[in-house]
């Protein structure tokens, strides 16, 4: 959806209940349904309208709102793990540069304590 999660579409937050949810499609949908708004602007608010209600759909029902919520955690997931993967190799490059030709010793004690 463009880029944006369904909750901010409805502009609610992930730990939205069902009755936030509900308020949230009814107050969005009083301004931007195509029978309320201005006769120019019908083409975009009715584009407009149907993101709206497809969040509503999505989040309004419990099985499918668990499923997008999955989904949504899976993608942040991957998007974390890049981020961190890229300071690791980042981190890495830097240490072999500052240490170049100089490896860690590891110290061992052949005596018996």
């Amino acid at each position: 959806m463009s880029g944006s999660s369904l909750y901010d579409v409805l502009g609610v937050s992930i730990s939205a209940t069902c009755n936030e949810i509900k308020a949230a499609y009814r107050s969005l949908a009083r301004v931007c349904h195509p029978d309320v708004v201005a006769v120019n602007k019908r083409k975009n608010s009715a584009s407009e309208f149907m993101r709206i209600n497809q969040a509503y759909l999505t989040l309004s029902d419990p099985e499918k709102r668990a499923t997008y919520d999955r989904e949504l955690c899976r993608c942040t997931a991957k998007e974390l793990g890049a981020v961190a993967s890229s300071m690791a190799a980042a981190s890495a490059a830097a240490a072999s540069s500052h240490l170049s030709g100089f490896t860690r010793k590891k110290w061992e004690s052949d005596q018996c304590w």
